[in-house]
C-alpha cells in the first residue's frame, strides 16, 4: 500500500476500512480469532462474564470480534463451555452479547461449530464422517439422511444469529472439526457422494454456504474458516485446500480465514508448537491466485510489524488475532496508534501437553473478570482448573439439553 509513491506506516495500513462484498465495512484490518473461551454457562448461554470480555475486546479497537465454536447442535458439544444456537436459548442474553461485540463499531459474528467425531465424550455419543476406532478416538458414522440435514441445520443457526443481533456467522470448517473432518482423508472414508475426490469431500461445505445465504440474504456477513493444511500425515494437504479455497470463492462469501493443524489424537496441536512468525502466509499468496474473496489470516502475529507487512504487501486483507488479544485485550487499538506496542509474551519451562491451550483459555477467564494483573497460574494448574470447570458442568448441560451417552460395550 502506498499513497502518492509513499510508504505507508502502521496507523495507516492497519486503520484502513474494508468493504466486504455483502455491503459490511469493517473500520480497521484487524481481527480478533475465534478461540474457544469456555466461558458459557453450562447450558450453552452466554455467562455475564463471557458479555464482559467481548465488551472489552471490542471497547479495545478490532473491527471484526468472532465468537469461537458456537455449537448448531447440541448433541455434538466441543465442550460444555460452549454457547448453542437453537430453540431453547436464552436470547436475550444473547443479543446482550452481540450488543456488548457491537460497541466502539465493532462488527461481532458467532462461528458456527460441530464437533462431530471430537464431541466431548462426557456429554455426547461423537459422529463424524466415518466410524473411527483407534487409540484415543472412537465415533460413530453420521447416517446420508443427517449429512443431508447439515445445510438446513447450519443455516437454521445463522438465522437464530441474525435475529438477536449479530452481523455475520462464520463456519468453522478447520481444526479436525466436523466440516474439516469431511475435507480430512484421515477422517472421512465414505464412499457416497460425500467422499472420495477433495471435490466430493467439500460438497457439504459448499451446500452449508448456499443454504445459508439463502436463509440470511445477501447483508448478511458470511465467512469460512478452513484449514491450510491438517499438518498430519495422510490428511488434508495444501493442495487440495487450495482446491477448497476455489470452489468457495465461486460462492457469496465474504471472508475466508486461512489456519491450520487438526485436533487428532497424538498430535501436537498447531497452537502448541512454537513459531518465529506468522504461520500461513506462503498459502495465502498461492490462494490470491485462485481466488478474489478477502482473506483472513489467523496464527502467529505477536508483532506490529508482522501484521502490517501481511496486509501491506497484499498477502492478507485481514490479520487474526487470538493469543495477543488474551494477552492484551487493547492491543489493537495501540497497533492503530503512532506509538505502537507489542505484548511481551510469556514463557513456559516444559509444559505438559495441552498445557499452553489450557493457560490461555484460563487467562480469557481472568481478562473477564478484570482479574488478569493477579493471573498467576502455571500451565499444569490451568490444565486442572479447566478440567475441574467442565466436569462441574456436566450435570448443568445434561439436564438442559436431556443427552443420554451410550457406553460402548467392551
Amino acid at each position: 500500500m502506498s499513497v502518492d509513491g509513499g510508504e505507508l506506516g502502521p496507523v495507516e495500513v492497519l486503520g484502513a476500512p474494508l468493504g466486504l462484498p455483502c455491503g459490511l465495512v469493517l473500520k480497521n484490518r484487524i481481527v480478533k480469532a475465534a478461540m474457544s473461551d469456555s466461558l458459557g454457562d453450562g447450558t450453552g448461554d452466554p455467562s455475564a462474564a463471557q458479555v464482559e470480555l467481548y465488551r472489552r475486546w471490542a471497547q479495545g479497537g478490532a473491527a471484526l470480534l468472532l465468537v469461537g465454536e458456537v455449537q448448531v447442535d447440541p448433541a455434538y458439544p466441543e465442550r460444555p463451555g460452549n454457547l448453542v444456537l437453537h430453540p431453547g436459548s436464552d436470547d436475550e442474553r444473547l443479543r446482550q452479547l452481540a450488543l456488548a461485540g457491537a460497541e466502539s463499531g465493532a462488527h461481532t459474528w458467532v462461528q458456527l461449530g460441530h464437533a462431530g467425531a471430537l464431541a466431548w465424550s462426557p456429554i455426547s455419543s461423537a459422529a463424524g464422517p466415518s466410524e473411527l476406532h483407534i487409540d484415543g478416538l472412537h465415533c460413530g458414522e453420521l447416517p446420508l439422511a443427517a449429512v443431508e440435514a447439515l445445510p438446513q441445520v447450519y443455516a437454521r443457526a445463522a438465522r437464530h444469529a441474525q435475529s438477536v443481533g449479530f452481523s455475520g456467522v462464520e463456519v468453522h470448517a478447520g481444526h479436525g472439526f466436523l466440516l474439516s473432518q469431511f475435507l480430512s482423508p484421515l477422517f472421512n472414508h465414505r464412499t457416497d457422494r460425500y467422499g472420495g475426490s477433495i471435490e466430493h469431500r467439500s460438497r457439504i461445505l459448499v451446500e452449508i454456504v448456499k443454504q445459508i445465504r439463502v436463509e440470511v440474504g445477501p447483508s448478511f456477513g458470511i465467512g469460512v474458516k478452513i484449514n491450510t493444511s491438517d499438518q498430519l500425515a495422510g490428511g488434508l494437504t495444501e493442495d487440495e485446500a487450495l482446491v477448497v479455497v476455489s470452489l468457495l470463492g465461486d460462492e457469496a462469501i465474504d471472508l475466508l480465514d486461512l489456519s491450520g493443524g487438526t485436533y487428532f489424537p497424538g498430535a501436537e496441536a498447531s497452537s502448541e508448537k512454537r513459531s518465529s512468525g506468522p504461520y500461513f502466509l506462503d498459502f495465502a499468496r498461492q490462494a490470491r491466485e485462485v481466488t478474489n474473496t478477502p482473506l483472513v489470516v489467523t496464527g502467529g502475529f505477536k508483532f506490529r510489524d508482522e501484521a502490517t507487512q501481511a496486509v501491506s504487501s497484499g498477502t492478507a486483507d485481514l490479520v487474526g488475532l487470538a493469543r495477543t488479544m488474551a494477552l492484551d485485550p487493547e492491543m489493537p487499538a495501540k497497533w492503530l496508534q503512532s506509538a505502537g506496542g507489542d505484548p511481551p509474551f510469556p514463557r513456559f519451562d516444559a509444559p505438559p501437553p495441552g498445557g499452553i491451550t489450557a493457560w490461555f483459555t484460563m487467562r480469557l477467564t481472568a481478562l473477564a473478570n478484570h482479574e488478569e494483573t493477579t493471573f498467576d497460574l502455571t500451565p499444569r494448574q490451568a490444565i486442572d482448573a479447566n478440567e475441574s470447570r467442565d466436569a462441574a458442568r456436566i450435570p448443568t448441560w445434561q439436564r438442559k439439553h436431556g443427552i443420554c451417552v451410550i457406553e460402548e460395550e467392551s
